[in-house]
């Protein structure tokens, strides 16, 4: 590219740099009007599915199916999944039905797509019959305020339009506690914990500290080794006549973990190896036997992939109930347990 092509800074930069801003302010607006009435439009569709199905007996069957034939052919002519299209359509509602005033206000250009979604977030934790009260506060505390912070801004608001309190809302939440584990691909999973968020965040924090921890202990082995390495203080070999029968050093493998990582790997030996600090079974002479407790798998493997490690697509491995899993970790496991392993012997084709 010449240099011909480049324009000339002007002259006045701040009066340039002002019509630049006014230029994006101004783009910004028309952007913010587009989306907020393409949202109305999408609740326009959600509400003909509804009005289509209002002859016929109310089912959430039906109604679904409705929607979804409504979001298909949208889907189609915007080239998006149905599913998007689908979640896009139950927002829109929610905004017009719910919360006109931000909708008013994302389309004056007073707020962003961001703002709109953060203010719609935080209602849908609220009773309808609040949500209106909610939205003009919402507004009002959106300006001048990036959706980031405003996010735990609405947080404290939505709690102050409550009909009942946060305790006694925490009572009913805390019976949803459990773990569940969400299959995803190339053997991985989502281990999902849903607790009170105080235990959470203290989740969180003290597999981050235990993180840290060993991310430091590592970096100074390394610095260390370095300058050891520098100073020259490794001592020769010492001299050998003829052949030797010591073979050489496996090298180390450098631990290049990052924080998530080295944090995913402390919460599983956590869990897989310690015991819990509330054990019933504990008794004054020692620890309780929850500790004793092992995890168990079962894991079907084929001969030829333990045998030919090239065969592994054709014959996966599979952790049963759930889904394939890498040769790596199938060998590992037949090389680790105690338990005597099962044959069983399959016809090839059927």
């Amino acid at each position: 590219m010449s240099s011909a092509e480049f324009s000339a800074p002007p002259d006045d930069g701040a009066g340039a740099l002002s019509a630049v801003l006014i230029e994006v302010l101004a783009a910004e607006s028309a952007v913010a009007a587009a989306e907020a009435r393409r949202t109305r439009a999408l609740a326009r569709a959600g509400h003909l599915a509804l009005h289509e199905m209002a002859g016929q007996r109310a089912s959430s069957r039906a109604s679904e199916l409705a929607m979804r034939e409504v979001a298909s052919e949208l889907a189609a002519a915007t080239h998006l999944s149905d599913r998007t299209v689908q979640a896009q359509i139950s927002r829109a509602m929610v905004l017009t039905d719910h919360l006109p005033a931000t909708l008013d206000a994302w389309e004056a250009g007073e707020l962003s797509r961001l703002h709109a979604h953060a203010i719609m977030d935080a209602a849908t934790t609220l009773p309808v019959e609040r949500r209106a009260e909610f939205d003009l506060l919402a507004v009002a505390t959106a300006e001048g305020v990036s959706p980031g912070r405003l996010r735990s801004r609405l947080a404290m608001l939505a709690e102050s339009v409550q009909p009942t309190t946060l305790t006694e809302r925490h009572r009913a939440g805390r019976a949803r506690r459990g773990v569940r584990v969400v299959p995803g691909e190339n053997g991985m999973s989502d281990l999902i914990a849903t607790l009170p968020t105080v235990l959470a965040v203290a989740v969180l924090d003290r597999l981050t500290q235990q993180a840290r921890a060993i991310i430091d202990a590592r970096e100074e082995r390394s610095a260390t080794t370095n300058a050891d390495v520098r100073a020259g203080d490794c001592p020769p070999l010492p001299a050998v006549d003829g052949p030797t029968s010591a073979s050489p050093a496996v090298p180390i493998e450098p631990d290049t973990r990052t924080m998530d990582h080295v944090r995913a790997d402390v919460l599983a030996d956590l869990l897989l190896t310690a015991a819990p600090d509330a054990d019933p079974t504990r008794t004054d002479d020692g620890v309780g036997t929850l500790g004793a407790i092992r995890a168990r798998v079962q894991v079907v493997v084929p001969a030829l992939t333990m045998l030919r490690p090239e065969r592994e697509n054709a014959n996966p491995a599979e952790l049963v109930g759930h889904a394939p899993i890498d040769a790596d970790t199938a060998r590992r496991l037949a090389h680790a347990t105690r338990v005597p392993w099962d044959r069983v012997i399959t016809h090839p084709v059927t």
